[in-house]
Formats: C-alpha cells, sequence, structure tokens
C-alpha cells in the first residue's frame, strides 16, 4: 500500500496540540527516560513504541472503565483505547523530533495506529498492545501490525497519514464518559 502523507511540509508531524501534548511535564520526562538508554532515532523510537505497547494496557483488555484522549493523560493514568495509545506514541516520538502520523484501519470499526518517518521513510507501527493472537512489534522492515484487514469483509488500511488525529476518532473519545459507552459508538468510518 502507498501511504499518503497529507501534510506536505514534515514539520506538521512533528507538532504539538492539545491531544499530542509533547510539551507537558510528564511526556518530557518520559521522553528523556527513553532517549537516555536510547543509541539514536531508531533505537528511541522502538524503545517509545515498546513503551506504550507494553506499559499501557489496552483498556479494553485490563477492564478499565476509563477514556483517555490527551497524550499526557494515557502517559499518567496509564490505560488507553487503541486511539489514545496512538496519541501517547505520537506525543513521545515527536519530543524525540522522530515525525510522526496517525494512520488507521477499517475493521469494522475504526483502528488507530501510528507511522514513524525513519530512514527516509513512513513505516507503520501498532502500539495496541499484545495479548494471545496479537502479536505487534516495532519494524521498519515489513509491517508487524497487530491486525491485518480482510478485504472479503470490506476491511481495509485507510492510506492517509494525518498530523492530526482524525476528528472522527477525536469527537468519539471526547464524547464517552466510559469505555462501555465508547464501545457503543466507536467510529465504523472516517
Amino acid at each position: 500500500m502507498r501511504l499518503i502523507q497529507e501534510a506536505p511540509d514534515l514539520s506538521a508531524y512533528l507538532a504539538a496540540d492539545e491531544v499530542v501534548d509533547h510539551r507537558h511535564p510528564l511526556v518530557r520526562e518520559t521522553a528523556a527516560r527513553l532517549a537516555d538508554r536510547a543509541m539514536g532515532s531508531y533505537d528511541y523510537a522502538r524503545m517509545a513504541f515498546e513503551f506504550v505497547r507494553d506499559a499501557i494496557p489496552h483498556s479494553q483488555d485490563s477492564g478499565d472503565l476509563r477514556v483517555t484522549w490527551r497524550a499526557s493523560d494515557v502517559l499518567g493514568r496509564r490505560t488507553g483505547i487503541c486511539y489514545a495509545k496512538a496519541h501517547a506514541l505520537a506525543a513521545l516520538l515527536r519530543a524525540g523530533d522522530v515525525p510522526t502520523a496517525f494512520c488507521y484501519q477499517n475493521l469494522g470499526v475504526v483502528h488507530g495506529l501510528v507511522a514513524v518517518r525513519l530512514r527516509g521513510a513512513w513505516h507503520r507501527q501498532d502500539p495496541r498492545g499484545n495479548r494471545p493472537g496479537i502479536d505487534a512489534q516495532f519494524s521498519l522492515d515489513g509491517e508487524r501490525l497487530a491486525f491485518t484487514p480482510d478485504a472479503a469483509s470490506n476491511e481495509m488500511d485507510h492510506p492517509v497519514l494525518y498530523a492530526a488525529p482524525h476528528p472522527v476518532v477525536l469527537n468519539a473519545l471526547r464524547a464517552a464518559p466510559d469505555r462501555p459507552h465508547l464501545w457503543r459508538t466507536l467510529p465504523a468510518a472516517l
């Protein structure tokens, strides 16, 4: 699949905003801890990915009813669904000067992931969190995502790389008082 960069200027994929609040002290502190152990951008990106994938449980898997959407809240509360975990990973990566985009799959509902710009190309990564049957890994040599869309079921990868989270996704997160409500209102399409 050919990925389509929504914003022509890479600086858009390093920006901070209300969701990707990489200037927040908790995001900066977490990024600094990771950077202290990293040996370059690739190593930092891999470590940030593994931190979000493994240290922040997917709220559905853990049974956590809280809904998070702002990167600093995801890091502080240590919970989030795929979208929220993508927001946290994007904030950590952007804090480390790694251009990061938001991208999506339609799997009956919209699933969120990120793409990182390393070694001159975009590479999609899925920090959703592993469990039996899901083995997402950081990779620049072929995708190792949590899910593969089933074309026969009308599932698909969206090729657009967004500089900010898609408004449909963000609106669903912000409107949900808890995860059960969010599960009933997850977007089915972008």
